[in-house]
């Protein structure tokens, strides 16, 4: 504490190291002297006391009286205490200002002093009435248990009794039987005919009388208890009204998993944030049609399916079809919004094996279908199982994935036969199996094709037999610039397996007609002859009045030899590792000629007839031992 003194009055100014005391602050009255031209000293202001506390408001107090100061302060800073400006009006206004902080102060502790007692009456009251709705909760439930209880207490008792009452009515006729029976069997038994004939009467009597009433032998009340329903819609009303339960947020549907759906069906999955409420989803669908027009009124059928838990299984669809899927979630509050839209597929429709178009040799099998879906399939998956000597498959041998293409190069082993089927896959899962295909690994089997025949020539229905009429083709239905099909020569190709082995086939002649056939490449030149050019290997037939000539060409160029027998079955073996391809005589066994090269590419079957005539392609056979020697 510091004491500070001044001449002609005191200053007490009590300060507790930084803290406002609650005792007060004392200022004595100073007397300001007169200055040195003589001015009376006259009594310049009044000091009043004045304190603050922590619990108490500002308040002012009038100043003990003091002993004026005869003369000024010495250190010479009493001097500017007090001038002009400072005087007894302005002390005032600051002490006003002063009051009114003070005030607002005050005010401002009261107003939170208000809110505080407010928010502890109010949870206060929200817990007693928490509380009174739980115990008003249990009290209806204990006596609605109190109900029903008694009901079933009644309900048992009555039954009870129901069955005594009947119990004893079937003691009661029992005994009656009872005493007829020992009745009848007294008079039965007795000797006294007289007393039999004085009793009988009267007993039979009885007896008829009693046959006559009915005895009830059923049940006097059912066995099961009445389940009544109770109400409690008082307790639901109980509850909502301190449950206040959100509406769920919107569902995510997720992504379609692989192997989840079927032909006609699809399993789909969806998700909700653990803390929502729900009573129940719907599911919506509707399928995908890339041709609908932009009109509503034309957009596909939009289903909707009611379920309880996050997944579902949708039945009746269309197969290898898209479908759009969204679900909302609904509990007592409201309806969620729905879920982004995913995208479904149904598994495609089986595939359809292209069976003129299948081929195979003793080491593989090429194997072709069409998709028969409109939607894009994913993959394809080929499935083989041998044959037995009985003629039935023993189960899948092998499997085939992933393939990507209509179309599967299969190796297999020699001498063998395989059904082969295959089956589409999507996202959804694969389908059901294709009707399957018989393959033999005996010999080289392969169809012709007809798109590369010559406008002139017929192909049989079992397609190894071609036919060239008498009739000619007018020139305007000669597509000269198409290179798809033979337009000089009268030919056709055969869609030899693309395998770098052996095969083996024969070519069924007669006499009388003229004829080609060996290989040529698949891009040869339609409008040339074959064997008059660098991508065809051909054996020739050309009838003249004196002989047959037969003629080994290729490139416009054939060797001179002559056979001497007219060769009626024709065998034609093609080696590609040794890059030869050998013509024989199949009645004599005979070799005729072989063509030495090396073929780049692989090469196909041809067949041409020069004349009107017709011959027959033997394929799928067993190649002879003295072919590839």
């Amino acid at each position: 504490m510091d004491l500070y003194e001044i001449r002609g009055g005191r200053l007490d100014v009590i300060a507790e190291e930084g803290e406002l005391s609650r005792e007060s602050a004392t200022m004595e009255t100073f007397n300001v002297a007169a200055d040195s031209g003589g001015r009376t000293a006259r009594d310049v202001s009044t000091f009043q006391r004045f304190s603050v506390g922590t619990n108490e408001s500002l308040r002012f107090e009038p100043c003990e009286d003091s002993t004026p100061s005869p003369t000024g302060a010495e250190d010479g800073c009493d001097d500017d205490v007090f001038k002009e400006g400072n005087d007894e009006s302005e002390i005032i206004s600051i002490r006003n200002r002063l009051q009114g902080k003070v005030v607002e102060m005050e005010n401002f502790a009261g107003h939170l002093e208000e809110i505080f007692l407010t928010v502890e009456e109010n949870f206060g009251r929200q817990e007693q009435h928490l509380e009174q709705h739980y115990n008003d909760v249990l009290q209806t439930l204990s006596q609605r248990y109190d109900e029903r209880s008694a009901g079933l207490e009644e309900e048992k008792k009555s039954k009870l009794e129901a069955l005594y009452n009947q119990l004893l009515d079937c003691g009661r006729a029992l005994d009656s039987s009872k005493e007829l029976i020992e009745t009848a069997q007294e008079i039965y038994r007795s000797q006294d005919k007289r007393l039999f004939l004085k009793t009988v009467m009267p007993t039979i009597k009885r007896i008829e009388e009693y046959a006559k009433e009915d005895v009830d032998l059923t049940l006097a009340t059912r066995l099961e208890f009445n389940t009544p329903l109770g109400d409690l819609s008082d307790v639901k009303t109980m509850m909502d009204s301190i449950n206040v339960v959100p509406a769920p947020s919107a569902p995510v549907i997720n992504p379609q998993m692989p192997n989840s759906a079927t032909q006609t069906s699809l399993r789909v999955c969806w998700s909700l944030f653990s803390d929502d409420t729900v009573e129940y989803y719907e599911l919506y669908y509707r399928p995908v049609l890339e041709d609908t027009p932009a009109d509503s009124t034309c957009a596909p059928h939009e289903s909707k399916v009611k379920v309880k838990e996050t997944h579902c299984t949708v039945t009746d669809l269309l197969p290898n079809a898209q479908y759009e899927l969204w679900v909302t979630a609904t509990n007592t509050t409201g309806i969620s919004p729905a879920s982004e839209k995913a995208l479904y597929m149904t598994v495609p429709s089986p595939p359809v094996i292209k069976q003129r178009e299948c081929t195979s040799c003793p080491e593989a099998a090429l194997i072709r279908w069409e998709s028969g879906n409109t939607n894009p399939v994913d993959s394809y998956t080929v499935e083989l199982s041998e044959m037995g000597t009985d003629g039935t498959g023993s189960g899948i041998t092998e499997s085939i994935v992933a393939v990507p293409t209509c179309q599967c190069l299969i190796q297999l082993q020699a001498g063998r036969r395989y059904l082969i089927s295959v089956r589409a896959v999507n996202i959804g899962g694969p389908s059901v199996r294709s009707g399957d295909t018989t393959v033999s690994t005996t010999g080289t089997f392969f169809h012709l094709l007809e798109d590369t025949a010559h406008p002139c020539l017929s192909i049989s229905e079992d397609g190894f037999t071609i036919f060239y009429g008498d009739e000619e083709l007018p020139i305007s239905a000669m597509a000269l610039d198409d290179n798809t099909f033979f337009t000089r020569c009268v030919a056709v190709l055969g869609d030899l397996i693309p395998v770098r082995g052996r095969h083996y086939w024969e070519v069924e002649v007669d006499d009388g007609t003229e004829f080609r056939i060996g290989v040529a490449y698949e891009d040869t030149e339609r409008n040339s002859y074959l064997g008059a050019n660098s991508t065809s290997w051909c054996m020739r037939h050309i009838l003249s009045p004196s002989r047959h000539k037969y003629e080994f060409l290729h490139n416009g160029w054939s060797p001179d030899l002559r056979i001497t027998v007219n060769p009626v079955r024709i065998g034609l073996a093609l080696d590609y590792d040794r890059g030869t391809l050998s013509f024989f005589n199949v009645n004599l066994e005979q070799h005729l000629h072989t063509f030495h090269c090396h073929f780049q590419n692989y090469v196909q079957p041809c067949f041409s007839l020069d004349n009107p005539g017709a011959l027959t392609v033997h394929n799928g056979i067993e190649a002879p031992e003295y072919a590839f020697i």
